[in-house]
This record gives C-alpha cells, structure tokens and sequence, in this order.
C-alpha cells in the first residue's frame, strides 16, 4: 500500500486522530504537547501517529493534507489544525464540542 493510502486509511479509521511528534504521554515537542494535553482534556478516546516514528508519513502528510507543519488533528476525516488553533478552539469550547459529536456520530 503506498504511503496516501496508509493516510487515507489513519484518518478513516479513526474518528479523532493526532498526527504529532512523540506520543500523548512522551510528546517530543512543545506544540505536539500542547496538541495532545487539549484533545486529552476533551475526555474523548483518541488515536495519535507518532511521525518520527513514521518518516513516510512525515514527509508525505502535508501535501495530503495542504498543511505543512505537526501536529495535525483530524476529526471525522476532516484536518482541524494544529495546535495553535486547537488551544484556541479548546478555549472558546469549540473543540470539545466538535469531538464529541464527531465520537456519537460514529458510534450511532
């Protein structure tokens, strides 16, 4: 399977997935930190891709998803941003809300 098709698959498969640096636990830097403590706060189950793990998809992820930096949140197949714009969608109570409908919505 070539490497946009492993993507594709990731973000199908998986209603709230994180691409990011390290993983939610161990995250190896400050923004893929920052992404990971939001959506955790959210309350949601989530699955994340740790991309130094994964030099493919480091180097083919932004031109699939027209977004060049990590991490990248994806919701319901959708890229949501990173985590500037998920501190701030946290913030404002927008981010909880998107995943949580987007988790009923895929267990309905």
């Amino acid at each position: 399977m070539d490497i946009i098709e492993t993507i594709k698959e990731q973000i199908a498969k998986n209603t709230v997935l994180l691409y990011m640096k390290g993983s939610p636990n161990a995250p190896q830097c400050g923004f893929s930190s920052k992404a990971a403590q939001v959506v955790m706060a959210c309350g949601e189950k989530f699955a994340y891709v740790d991309i130094l793990q994964n030099p493919e998809i480091r180097a083919n992820l932004p031109k699939y998803a027209n977004w060049p930096t990590f991490p990248q949140l994806w919701v319901g197949g959708e890229l949501v941003g990173g985590s500037d714009i998920l501190a701030e969608m946290f913030d404002k109570g927008e981010l909880q809300t998107l995943i949580k409908d987007a988790v009923q919505k895929a267990d309905a």
